[in-house]
């Protein structure tokens, strides 16, 4: 049967793939790959407190990811509201730090139990803040936004994509002996193919990319911020999935995905570097200004780059005026910056959130020698 972009694509081949996948290209790349994920994770255990990166690489993945679907906010606002999600006034905003409560929760759910077609109802349930399950009515494709001509039209009818989501299911216990990276390139084609949700499809299968990542033990902790190197190849990334629909270009595609695993693996190495050595400097200007050593204080002011007084209170265990002292010195110095927020005042750690936005290059893959 010869593919139609206009008609519905209920024969979408079951997976997994029936032509070899993994070429002597993609065994390299998936190497290569693994070593970079095996250095971020290490680096990443290295941390003096690795919630510094927990609370914060999750909110710029979910930023680029959602700018993938058009869904635009800033980090600023997004680090502003993250404590209070209720207080963001943005729809942008609020629909971005759904995708951070997504994630977190398709983490909790797949630590309880394998990874499913229900992770995937949930997890698109929370990204699009209303309950959610498979497509009922047909009319679903994906168009040119100036003609509105059918790119791509996934398959139809609430029994097939049904059936196609048991077999994505199955696939990802049972890969075909297909390398864990390689088998999550290929499941995350065929869920964007069968686009089985009304809407939030790319934000759900993203996370799912992280899940299965976390699932077969490659990374301990959510911390790949894999939707900036999608973000920044926008155009090769909907190339390269249609090209496996249209022509069955897998190895094309599949490395793709596992050259975005290493670069963005590494650049987060790098960022880890950096961050250390902010803390590091961060913290001898703590006891210039404050006369104390407290630890405490540093993991606020990382963990939470938009603090507030209650938070040192808290976390500190100090007085109200103590703390109060505390950050006013730190503004003094430079260290941070305060604004108002209502009857609040918010205090920036921005030398932070400026590195984290700040993009990082990897270096040129090593030759592998086979």
């Amino acid at each position: 049967m010869t593919w139609d972009p206009a008609t519905p694509y209920n024969a979408l081949p079951e997976l997994p793939p029936t032509i070899e996948i993994e070429t002597k290209q993609v065994l390299k790349a998936a190497i290569e790959a693994r070593a970079a994920l095996a250095t971020l994770d290490q680096a990443a255990r290295r941390m003096t407190n690795p919630t510094v990166l927990i609370n914060s690489i999750p909110l710029l993945e979910a930023q680029a990811s959602s700018e993938i679907e058009n869904i635009v906010t800033t980090a600023d606002d997004l680090f502003k509201f993250a404590q209070d999600e209720s207080a963001a006034t943005n729809p942008a905003t609020k629909e971005t730090l759904n995708y951070r409560t997504a994630l977190f929760a398709g983490v909790e759910l797949m630590r309880a139990r394998p990874l499913s077609s229900t992770t995937v109802v949930e997890v698109c349930t929370i990204v699009k803040g209303r309950v959610m399950d498979v497509r009922k009515l047909p009319g679903t494709y994906i168009g040119n936004p100036a003609t509105q001509a059918a790119i791509y039209t996934p398959p139809s009818g609430e029994s097939v994509i049904r059936t196609k989501i048991g077999n994505w299911e199955k696939f990802l216990h049972q890969p075909g002996n297909l390398d864990p990276l390689v088998a999550m390139a290929v499941a995350h084609y065929q869920f964007e193919a069968i686009h089985p949700f009304e809407d939030g499809n790319g934000r759900t299968g993203r996370i799912m990319n992280i899940l299965m990542l976390m699932s077969a033990g490659l990374i301990d902790r959510p911390i790949l911020y894999l939707s900036r190197y999608i973000i920044e190849k926008k155009d090769e990334y909907y190339r390269l999935l249609l090209g496996v629909t249209r022509d069955s270009n897998w190895e094309e595609w599949v490395l793709f995905v596992l050259e975005g695993i290493r670069k963005t693996a590494l650049s987060t190495v790098a960022k880890i570097d950096q961050v250390q050595d902010l803390q590091d400097e961060t913290l001898a200007k703590i006891r210039e200004a404050t006369s104390a050593a407290n630890a405490d204080l540093l993991a606020v002011l990382f963990e939470q780059p938009y603090c507030r007084i209650s938070n040192v209170v808290e976390r500190c265990r100090v007085s109200r005026p103590t703390a109060t002292n505390w950050l006013n010195a730190l503004v003094r110095q430079g260290v941070l910056v305060d604004i108002r927020a209502g009857r609040e005042r918010l205090f920036i750690n921005s030398r932070f959130i400026e590195l984290l936005v700040k993009p990082e290059r990897a270096p040129d893959a090593e030759p592998t020698l086979f």
